[in-house]
């Protein structure tokens, strides 16, 4: 029978609160949202936090809106509230894309999309698909907010710049003129990724003015392919640029072998995704509607 260790139980109403409970308890606390991934660690004891300060009370950080043309994410917005949200899908349906490949409508319904990012799994969605349309996570502290680049806010696999005694209160995207996609291959439906892409791009006539990749399970750093962005600004939109772009991107990666696959598999996946987000978020720029959410082979 897997137990975990005794712990105190706090439930905070307020941002302050929870700041305040996380100054009492000291770095031995941890944040309770989804808790999908901290309660079976604390049942094999992986995690022996002192306190648990319970966040789901908080409204106000589970809300979806648009504030001076900039798209904003509480950071307790459960999966299925970001992927039955009609203005994300209407600016960006990258998320709508990823949130329709992770897990099952059960972890959709409790998960929380700060709880994904601050877990930092290098298997994870919501981070490469933060990371190509470029978000900015908002985290709060007792000496007021900070605003940090997704693309800063992973230091490594299951650690970000969060510190202790703050807290990710939302995330942050700019809106602006541009077309999304994401595209993920798994072993069984809602498994963890064996690879992902995202893209977002944005086109100034035939010409690539801005692009985003997001890799992810594939020892991108910082979940994105700059190299492959790069190369992609300032050229046509074409297929073969997409499938030079996913080259790069695959050769700049540095996938681990494991029980998902092989290493050159990995590469592979990781050219090939590309390829195909990236030709999916043209496709969408163009005003067509591709299949979403589908399982590449």
């Amino acid at each position: 029978m897997q137990v975990p260790a005794q712990f105190q139980y706090e439930k905070a109403t307020s941002v302050d609160e929870v700041l305040r409970l996380l100054a009492q308890y000291g770095p031995e606390s941890r944040i309770l949202a989804g808790g999908h991934s901290l309660i079976p660690m604390m049942k094999l004891r992986l995690a022996q936090p002192q306190a648990l300060i319970d966040i789901n009370e908080i409204g106000e950080l589970a809300r979806i809106s648009v504030e001076e043309h900039t798209l904003c994410i509480g950071s307790m917005v459960r999966h299925a509230e970001l992927l039955a949200s009609a203005v994300v899908g209407e600016h960006f349906p990258i998320f709508h894309d990823a949130e329709r490949v992770i897990a099952d409508p059960v972890v959709r319904n409790r998960g929380t999309v700060g709880g994904s990012l601050c877990q930092a799994d290098p298997s994870e969605d919501l981070s490469a698909a933060f990371a190509a349309v470029r978000g900015e996570a908002v985290i709060q502290g007792i000496y007021g907010q900070r605003t940090v680049p997704v693309r800063e806010f992973f230091r490594g696999p299951y650690e970000t710049v969060v510190g202790d005694g703050e807290l990710l209160v939302g995330l942050r995207v700019p809106i602006r003129s541009s077309a999304s996609a994401y595209r993920k291959v798994e072993r069984r439906a809602g498994d963890w990724a064996v690879a992902a892409a995202g893209a977002e791009l944005r086109l100034e006539g035939e010409t690539v003015a801005e692009a985003g990749i997001g890799l992810t399970a594939l020892g991108a750093r910082s979940f994105c392919a700059p190299e492959a962005e790069e190369f992609l600004t300032g050229g046509p939109a074409t297929q073969a640029r997409f499938e030079q772009a996913g080259a790069i991107a695959a050769e700049h990666c540095a996938p681990v072998a494991d029980q998902r696959g092989p290493v050159d598999y990995k590469r592979h996946l990781a050219a090939t995704l590309t390829a195909r987000a990236l030709k999916a978020a043209l496709h969408r720029w163009r005003g067509g509607h591709p299949a979403v959410g589908e399982t590449e082979a």
